[in-house]
């Protein structure tokens, strides 16, 4: 494909897409009025950061792949999730009557998330950077996807039943799926049977990327941290909040649900916009060595604010029961200021030994080319020996700096 025909298609697409992203607010706006939430609007734009980079590399490499499976999993979300959902419900509750076909739409949606996650959790995995797989050998691994991807996105749209069993939306009427096959009966209890093989394509991606990571040199290996990083972190968070939501039986509608979980629960919604960023900056090379600096700074203050998160609880819980020995009060402000003053006491040691700790566990070369530093630096104010500063001085940028040749120059004292 030219570089003008594919600069052409990918605007026409991410134009296309946008459309369906503004539909889907406008839709959601409307749809508050009869007590819908506005958090698939807010979701919406989350999403749209998919296309946004999508179209940023289609455009400057239209041969890498990636930049194509980013606009498309830009499409399944702003078409399927967010204007078919915001049409069905428009067209059923808001203003029963008032649009056509809501039904096809209705089947349509059913199944519309399957390439919106699958593409993430596969094929981007697979195929990034560059868009070509990291071996041959992982080839039977990319058609197993696609034909996983494609077989239940099928069945689930063709299922016959009921409209509102198949799209799995409440406020839809009992009638029957219009893109129901009859003959499909027997196997579209098939669909069922194959989608766990959805999640397993996810984990041998993820393996294949990890393969690929361990050969990688330079460029590339910078480009898969950005990319992990981005995609490790959304994926830790939005598990989290699954887990806590089957613990505490929330269905995500922050409706009954503790205060911190619906947080949580946007939050790690909100992630999503991680994995293109990540992607986009991998690709187009922007402020790769940033990198190590990022991940070093999130696994120290991510541990950091969970470290003080939990003694600040068990501050409160303790000082509160203490209190409540003394003074037989249920409330008690002294322990929520007494736990507060230690946590931002503890700031800075509990900062300093997380950072020690993360740089001798994950960045061992350059923790001990730090200590090798510092104890140049006491010996150097003692040495007065040139011969003997000459040995130091090479021996520690041997030692810190690794090159493959080092010596020094001394120019003479003038007589």
């Amino acid at each position: 494909m030219e570089r003008r025909t594919a600069t052409l298609l990918a605007w026409f697409l991410f134009g296309f897409t946008a459309l369906a992203f503004a539909g889907g607010i406008v839709f959601s706006l409307l749809n508050a009025t009869s007590g819908a939430e506005i958090g698939p609007a807010v979701l919406a734009l989350v999403m749209f950061s998919f296309p946004i980079v999508g179209v940023l590399v289609a455009t400057r490499h239209p041969h890498n792949s990636v930049g194509w499976i980013l606009l498309a999993i830009g499409f399944a979300w702003g078409f399927a999730d967010a204007f078919m959902k915001g049409y069905i419900r428009y067209a059923y509750v808001t203003e029963p009557g008032s649009l056509p076909a809501p039904d096809v739409l209705a089947a349509l949606h059913a199944s519309a998330w399957v390439p919106g996650v699958g593409l993430i959790g596969t094929f981007l995995i697979l195929l990034f950077p560059d868009g070509r797989l990291p071996s041959e050998r992982w080839r039977p691994l990319a058609r197993l996807s696609a034909f996983v991807l494609v077989v239940v996105t099928a069945l689930t749209t063709m299922t016959p039943g009921s409209i509102r069993e198949v799209a799995q939306l409440d406020f839809l009427p009992a009638d029957p799926n219009p893109l129901g096959v009859a003959a499909l009966r027997s196997l579209s209890a098939a669909a069922y049977w194959i989608l766990p093989l959805l999640p397993l394509c996810m984990i041998a991606s993820a393996v294949a990327m990890i393969g690929r990571f361990r050969r990688s040199q330079g460029r590339e290996r910078l480009q898969l941290k950005w990319f992990s990083a981005g995609a490790g972190l959304t994926a830790t968070l939005y598990m989290t909040a699954v887990g806590f939501s089957l613990a505490f039986d929330s269905d995500w509608s922050g409706i009954g649900s503790p205060a911190w979980l619906t947080l949580l629960q946007n939050f790690s919604l909100f992630s999503f916009v991680l994995i293109p960023i990540a992607a986009g900056i991998a690709i187009l090379r922007y402020r790769l060595y940033d990198i190590d600096v990022i991940i070093n700074r999130a696994l120290v203050y991510g541990a950091l604010t969970g470290t003080l998160a939990l003694l600040y609880a068990a501050g409160v819980v303790t000082t509160s029961a203490l209190a409540r020995l003394v003074t037989r009060q249920e409330t008690n402000d002294l322990a929520v200021a007494a736990s507060t003053l230690a946590v931002a006491a503890l700031f800075r040691p509990v900062r300093r030994n997380l950072q020690s700790f993360i740089d001798r566990r994950f960045y061992r070369r350059k923790y001990d080319a730090e200590k090798t530093l510092d104890r140049f630096s006491a010996r150097l104010r003692d040495e007065v020996d040139l011969d003997a500063l000459n040995s130091d001085v090479i021996g520690v940028v041997a030692a810190t700096m690794q090159p493959r040749h080092a010596s020094m120059w001394l120019r003479p004292l003038a007589r």
